[in-house]
């Protein structure tokens, strides 16, 4: 039987009224407007950020800055070395290892050798070499490019510094294939553990981050993965604004989408901030590495790697260098955070806790040489006014040797202790303050003027100020050019040439000039009577060196002075005892003159300036000027070989230094000592800021200083063959009384072989100590009769007797009319000399 299914009946249904339809049609389009108008914006902004963020990717983690360079190092046979030690210095300078398409170069390392590439970006357009080692030492050196052998190889120059960097950041690029597993393993389980799994943002560490804020009533932090630490550090500041976070999520999001995770943490480990050694800033693992540890990034270890990873952090305030325990104690807890993220074992987390925080002994604050890239700054600012090195990705090629720079930090750090051991014992006694001296070195080349080393100061972070190039009255130093202008007179038919035998007198004297009386002072205890010029000048006695300057004429030594680069030295008396300024570098380079045969070169820093394409946009060459004659030169050399030898300067040979060498002590308000051999010059100041006395002589404060450095110095292969210097034709010898300065007899107790320009040497015998036989000037090992006993011709040392014409021109202070040197005399002239006055 059919079953009815009885259907309720229609509901009667409420048709919407026609205001209602109108109201959701419009909040509908409301919402699409403005669902429209956000995607908009954030389309917007999203291209405005991805594009801010390609430029930036485009330039690579270096800015534009152009990068300052050390002088390329040359390498030979014989050298010290390993296939090791060679890659850890090719790692440096930013070559590869079997990386061939690296623009700077690569090479292959080998168990016995090491091969070399050169890339299109490399210094020199060198062929490729293999360097072969055996016993530590390099023992061929073969051009791979036609198998002939070579005997040195050129390497690439070292990074100093970006140019024109404020913050004087330092980084080192590395990529991620470069950097060691176990330093990903510290980072991301200090910074970011689920790194390799989000998509640049980490919901559960931000909800954490938040109720552990919350429940401390703090701003919330410390949430934010590598890729957005990277946004921050890359393209926007520290504040914390609705509007920075928002560009940091924009850019985050980019990077996701643009970049792979390796490259993201190769940009971040570039990037991020590790503090301060010495006068630098610290970016990027590469460059930590290496000034923490003194390691090349792919060698750190699991102490090392937790080190940096936890500088991240507070860098500043966990400084290995300043703060160990500090980051010692933040070591620890990322240590801790890989044991528990499965990285490491539980042996390797008690191991490595054990390991104290130890730091290489050597900063790149000398190696780097912060007063030198200040002054290659300013010169190039000087030189290039139109140009912006900031902003050209230009190579700045200098001059500096990082080698002897490092010679240099080391010898300050241990000279200096020698002085502040003086001033220690001096405050002890006396309880006056303790005062904290400062100090400046400069070395260079005296052949080219390539400055190899500079020390502006004892610490750049604590004071910027270059003394290098501050002016302090010179002192002693000046003295050769007070004597140079007395040699002079040797070469015209002067009535009486000065030479060095000539006899002055150490003695309480007098000088009148310009109305007023200048009565100068010496230092020693006891007046020493008439010693000969060389003498005085060893010994650094003041009143001959007044008493010379006005033999001499004060103009033309001001003169002379002038012509070496000494600008601000006037004709007074006051000049032949340094009473006017200068600075360190205006003395190295007036130096130069003395040891390169009386030709002057002028300092320079900068080798050559290459652009962005490789091509050379300006090169630097030597710029020289002859200043004295070089037989003149020569007897000033030869004296101040003798400052040396039984000088002032002869505690030299207490440090170790015994190559041939001359130089002088210089003391004033400060201490001073300028002294060369035929590789190196170099000059050493030491004083205090304020101006006082350091009341310290230059053998006891500079000298030490000096010695220190050039004995580490010319233990390098290009510096380790010096020379003795050459005489020049027109220079003869003779064997002299050291009392009276006339030739010697064998009677005379005390002789010494004494140098002359031709024509001027004593042709008189002394007179002090008759009988004998002895040699004549200029005429070899020819033995002749001494004098005879009954000579009625009375023979009186060859005294400083001042020319009455020179005298008035100092008066003037206008310097003397040099006549013309005579010409070479002959065999005829030489033999009239010898008989001339007997």
């Amino acid at each position: 039987m059919p079953v009815r299914i009885k259907l309720p009946a229609k509901a009667k249904t409420s048709v919407p009224s026609a205001s209602f339809i109108r109201f959701r049609r419009g909040l509908a389009i409301a919402i699409a407007v403005i669902v429209v108008a956000a995607v908009s914006v954030l389309g917007f902004f999203y291209a405005k950020y991805a594009n801010l963020a390609d430029v930036k990717l485009a330039q690579g983690p270096f800015p534009k800055s152009s990068m300052l360079y050390g002088a390329p190092q040359v390498v030979g046979i014989g050298d010290l070395g390993t296939p090791l030690q060679f890659a850890g210095r090719l790692r440096e300078t930013g070559y590869a290892e079997d990386v061939r398409a690296n623009a700077l170069g690569w090479f292959h390392l080998r168990t016995d050798a090491i091969e070399i590439f050169p890339g299109p970006d490399a210094y020199t357009s060198g062929q490729p070499g293999v360097i072969r080692f055996e016993n530590g030492k390099i023992i061929s050196i073969v051009d791979l490019s036609d198998n002939s052998d070579r005997t040195e190889f050129t390497l690439e120059p070292a990074l100093l510094s970006s140019m024109y960097d404020k913050n004087r950041q330092k980084r080192r690029l590395v990529r991620y294939e470069d950097i060691p597993p176990v330093l990903v393993h510290a980072l991301i389980s200090a910074e970011d553990k689920r790194f390799f799994q989000h998509s640049g943002f980490d919901p559960i560490r931000v909800v954490k981050a938040v109720v552990d804020d919350v429940t401390r009533h703090k701003y919330f932090e410390g949430a934010s993965t590598l890729t957005q630490q990277l946004a921050r550090s890359l393209w926007l500041d520290n504040r914390k604004t609705f509007g920075r976070k928002f560009a940091e999520l924009m850019i985050t999001i980019h990077l996701e989408q643009r970049l792979t995770k390796e490259k993201i943490l190769e940009y971040y480990a570039n990037e991020v901030d590790l503090g301060r050694r010495g006068s630098f800033a610290i970016r990027g693992f590469g460059e930590a590495a290496k000034a923490y540890f003194g390691k090349d990034i792919r060698q750190l270890d699991l102490p090392e790697s937790a080190t940096l990873a936890g500088l991240i952090q507070e860098p500043s305030f966990r400084n290995p260098v300043r703060w160990p325990e500090r980051a010692r104690k933040r070591r620890d807890v990322v240590l801790r955070m890989m044991l528990d993220n499965g990285y490491i074992t539980k042996g390797q987390y008690d191991a490595a806790l054990e390991v104290p925080v130890v730091v290489a002994k050597q900063g790149i604050e000398s190696a780097d040489a912060p007063y030198f890239v200040d002054l290659v700054n300013e010169r190039l600012a000087d030189q290039f006014e139109d140009k912006d090195f900031s902003d050209s990705e230009s190579r700045i090629y200098t001059t500096l040797d990082p080698d002897l720079q490092r010679d240099a930090a080391d010898a300050v750090a241990s000279g200096m202790k020698e002085v502040e051991e003086i001033l220690a014992r001096r405050h002890k006694k006396s309880g006056d303050p303790l005062e904290d001296p400062q100090v400046a070195l400069i070395c260079l080349d005296p052949h080219t003027g390539e400055v190899k080393a500079l020390i502006g100061g004892k610490n750049y972070g604590m004071s910027q100020l270059n003394h290098v190039s501050a002016k302090r009255p010179s002192g002693s130093v000046f003295k050769p050019f007070v004597y140079a202008t007395a040699l002079n007179t040797g070469l015209w038919d002067h009535p009486n040439p000065i030479t060095p035998s000539t006899i002055v007198a150490d003695e309480p004297q007098t000088f009148t000039f310009d109305g007023q009386d200048y009565a100068p002072v010496d230092f020693h205890k006891e007046w020493k009577g008439d010693v000969t010029l060389r003498q005085a000048f060893a010994e650094s006695l003041n009143v001959p060196a007044v008493e010379v300057a006005q033999t001499a004429g004060y103009a033309a030594v001001a003169d002379l002075a002038h012509k070496a680069g000494l600008t601000e030295i006037r004709a007074t008396p006051a000049e032949a005892l340094g009473a006017y300024d200068v600075t360190p570098m205006q003395i190295a380079g007036a130096y130069t003159a003395f040891a390169n045969a009386g030709v002057m070169v002028q300092p320079r820093l900068v080798s050559k300036v290459v652009d962005k394409s490789h091509q050379i946009i300006w090169s630097s060459k030597p710029e020289t000027k002859k200043i004295l004659d070089p037989r003149v030169n020569y007897l000033m050399v030869s004296m101040m070989q003798q400052v040396l030898r039984t000088g002032t300067g002869a505690r030299v040979w207490s440090y170790g230094f015994n190559l041939p060498a001359a130089g002088k002590t210089g003391t004033s308000h400060d201490a001073w000592f300028a002294g060369f051999t035929s590789k190196l010059l170099c000059v050493v100041w030491v004083g205090l800021d304020d101006y006082q006395d350091l009341k310290v002589e230059g053998a006891h404060a500079a000298l030490p200083v000096w010695a220190e450095f050039m004995v580490r110095a010319h233990k390098h292969r290009a510096y380790r063959d010096v020379t003795d210097f050459a005489i020049p034709d027109g220079v003869v010898s003779a064997q002299i009384d050291a009392a009276s300065g006339l030739l010697a007899t064998s009677a005379c107790p005390k002789v010494q072989t004494e140098f002359y320009l031709l024509g001027t040497q004593p042709v008189q015998f002394c007179p002090l100590h008759p009988g004998g036989s002895t040699e004549i000037a200029g005429w070899g090992d020819n033995p002749t009769p001494s004098p005879a006993g009954g000579s009625n011709v009375p023979v009186q040392p060859a005294r400083l007797n001042p020319d009455p014409s020179a005298q008035a021109q100092a008066q003037n202070q206008q310097p003397p009319n040099q006549p013309p040197p005579q010409k070479k005399p002959s065999l005829l002239d030489k033999f009239k000399s010898i008989f001339k006055n007997r």
